[in-house]
């Protein structure tokens, strides 16, 4: 399985390196390729906002750039696509934040906190100022650029019967993203965590490998996560967002002009993409609703402090492998929204 991911990824370097050089006024005409794969479907926000920054950047650079747009793992799964990156066989990514940590930048789990977001201001006072800047800086050594973040909206808890309480958890098997927040998370409420790849979640559901599973809406209806899974709550305990990266010398070498016009094409897309994430995350649970296979449960105010108790103490578990500063000062942007 390795040997053949290594062969693609090494193939597509090959590809790459001797299409890209400026070995004559034909070849010199060759727009620039950008591939930018994802994992989730074209009709997510993530999907539409990789689809609307192409549009936004070959209109940009005028034919100078062609991006070719990879959605739903058609290129490499959650495992490999970091590893494709570096090497350089693809150029562009927008993994989810809690992709970052098995890269040894533990910082971005910070985003994986439950209940640490109390609102989308928050959230982006912490990815639009000098947090979110600082963390990208952290991705350099490794051979990464961070351009922008894309909002993906507050996740809900998904299984086979009823979630109204911690309690209901006890015995599950539930489905997480490789983070180490996550897992204690989920242990913190007494299921187990199992650590699949996103492409291979509706299988392992229908087939019971895993019980339940957490997802922004969209995720979950595009997927057709909905079809085996029989309960539903909206508990808007994490949050699921992205950061759209590049290779980072592939970005250092590109001419300053067309580098300009790409950083104006993500600064666009990236308002798009974030004002549609509400619009389709609404959309996507009216969706599952309509279906009628999936009861929809809202937790009372009651019932959502009994989750943020249960689940308190993650944040303090995680101080040695996050940063208890970190945390602290995503805490006080938190304060300083509601002291307003």
């Amino acid at each position: 399985m390795k040997f053949h991911f290594l062969a693609r990824v090494m193939s597509a370097v090959l590809i790459f390196a001797t299409g890209s050089g400026d070995t004559g006024s034909a070849q010199a005409q060759q727009p620039i390729v950008i591939k930018f794969s994802h994992v989730v479907s074209a009709d997510t926000p993530k999907g539409k906002g990789a689809e609307r920054f192409k549009e936004l950047a070959e209109q940009a650079t005028r034919g100078r750039v062609r991006v070719e747009v990879y959605p739903n793992s058609t290129l490499y799964k959650d495992k490999e696509e970091l590893e494709a990156l570096q090497l350089g066989a693809v150029q562009m990514l927008a993994p989810s934040l809690a992709k970052f940590g098995p890269l040894g930048v533990k910082e971005f789990e910070v985003f994986d906190l439950p209940y640490i977001f109390p609102s989308k201001e928050v959230l982006y006072r912490v990815t639009e100022g000098p947090i979110g800047r600082e963390l990208f800086k952290k991705l350099e050594p490794k051979g990464i650029t961070g351009l922008a973040y894309w909002d993906n909206g507050f996740k809900l808890m998904s299984a086979n019967r009823p979630l109204h309480s911690p309690a209901d958890f006890r015995g599950l098997k539930m489905r997480i993203q490789s983070s180490k927040v996550l897992d204690a998370q989920m242990r913190a409420l007494g299921a187990s965590p199992q650590v699949l790849v996103f492409s291979e979640v509706y299988q392992a559901l229908q087939a019971g490998v895993v019980d339940g599973t957490e997802n922004p809406p969209s995720n979950l209806y595009t997927q057709k996560m909905h079809e085996v899974q029989k309960h539903v709550t909206v508990s808007d305990h994490g949050y699921l967002g992205y950061a759209v990266i590049v290779n980072k010398k592939f970005w250092d070498g590109l001419p300053s002009d067309i580098r300009r016009a790409l950083e104006g094409a993500m600064k666009e897309a990236t308002r798009y993409a974030n004002a549609i994430a509400v619009q389709e995350n609404e959309a996507a649970l009216a969706a599952v609703q309509k279906t009628g296979k999936t009861t929809i449960y809202r937790l009372s105010e009651q019932q959502k402090a009994e989750w943020r108790q249960a689940l308190l103490p993650v944040q303090q578990q995680m101080e040695n492998r996050i940063g208890r500063d970190l945390i602290a000062a995503v805490n006080r942007e938190a304060a300083a929204v509601a002291a307003k």
